[in-house]
């Protein structure tokens, strides 16, 4: 007998990373409809999602159907759609993003606003955005180091000598807020206008958090020399900023909830990649929050992996700390400074 689609309940609880989901349903839409969609979203995730679409392969046509069909589900439950639009999706961007990020989404969306200034570097590759800034001031080069997001940042200036790392570093991680006239002058290095009104309020930017995020996402030759460079001029910094930093072995730390949180985000591909760089202590974390079955299949998939380059293993890690970071930001999981869990 030909194999049948499963029913639709059992069809829901295909695990389904949402990013896959995103890029199933994206797909379905149609070329024009997707890039509509995608017209509203920024550098980040258009970046994430055409890569899970390019990666897209032997998609079920049930699966199509259970990614629709679920999407359909969250819309219905929406009561903002065609009634006050402007107001559901102001009070969702700020809800999701807080104001301050929301604010320029809003303009964009709401306001027919214009990515434009320092915005218009989220959407650049980091070795041009490192030539533009390479002869300013470190203290601009900070500004907008602290103000892209972190691992566009870290690939920014790992373009950069070493001893111009230490000091945009340092200068990071001392920032606190900004003036408007500071980012006007940046508007002007970058001969366009800022995306909206600077305002007249300072802006919280930079700070050990910020640094720490930056750090992380170096390659670990990198950043390993440039904590010890950092530690060296101001060991209290490099405390402050070591103590923030989460990196892949403490994911041990997280608890059960949030490892399986993060195991239902991950591919198993990036995973398996990913532990081929772990100790045994993480990797039978990962293994005792997964089915018996399931582990038994990554156990036998991490040994048919073979050897795979430091690398890849590295760049598999930060992009699994990626989600970890944007999951904690959005309150699903707990990661605490230092590899210590938050209860």
């Amino acid at each position: 007998m030909p194999n049948n689609p499963p029913a639709q309940e059992e069809a829901k609880k295909v695990n389904l990373p949402k990013l896959d989901q995103a890029a199933i349903l994206l797909m379905s839409l149609g070329e024009s409809t997707a890039a509509e969609v995608l017209k509203h979203m920024g550098p980040k995730e258009v970046q994430r999602l055409g890569t899970a679409m390019s990666q897209l392969k032997n998609v079920q046509q049930y699966e199509v159907e259970v990614v629709i069909a679920n999407f359909m589900d969250e819309v219905r439950t929406q009561t903002g759609l065609g009634m006050g639009a402007d107001n559901y999706i102001r009070n969702m961007l700020v809800t999701a993003l807080g104001s301050d990020k929301a604010n320029g989404l809003i303009d964009r969306i709401l306001m027919g606003g214009n990515t434009t200034g320092l915005d218009t570097l989220k959407w650049m590759e980091a070795r041009s955005i490192a030539d533009i800034i390479r002869n300013e001031h470190p203290q601009i080069q900070a500004i907008v180091l602290a103000y892209l997001d972190a691992d566009q940042s870290a690939e920014i200036l790992a373009y950069f000598p070493e001893k111009v790392r230490l000091d945009v570093m340092m200068r990071v991680a001392s920032l606190d807020t900004v003036q408007p006239s500071a980012l006007q002058e940046l508007n002007d290095i970058l001969e366009k206008q800022f995306s909206g009104n600077a305002g007249s309020q300072t802006k919280d930017i930079g700070g050990f958090k910020t640094a720490a995020e930056i750090v992380n996402n170096l390659d670990s030759s990198i950043a390993n020399e440039l904590m010890e460079s950092i530690k060296e001029v101001d060991e209290d910094m490099g405390t402050q900023i070591s103590d923030l930093m989460f990196v892949f072995e403490n994911l041990k730390d997280v608890d059960d909830r949030g490892i399986q949180a993060i195991l239902r985000e991950v591919s198993s591909e990036l995973l398996i990649t990913a532990l081929k760089g772990a100790d045994e202590d993480l990797q039978e974390k990962v293994f005792g929050n997964m089915s018996k079955r399931a582990a038994e299949l990554m156990r036998d998939d991490l040994e048919a992996k073979g050897p795979v380059k430091l690398s890849e293993v590295e760049t598999a890690q930060r992009e699994i700390l990626a989600i970890c970071r944007r999951m904690a930001d959005a309150g699903d999981i707990s990661l605490g400074g230092g590899g210590e869990a938050m209860v």
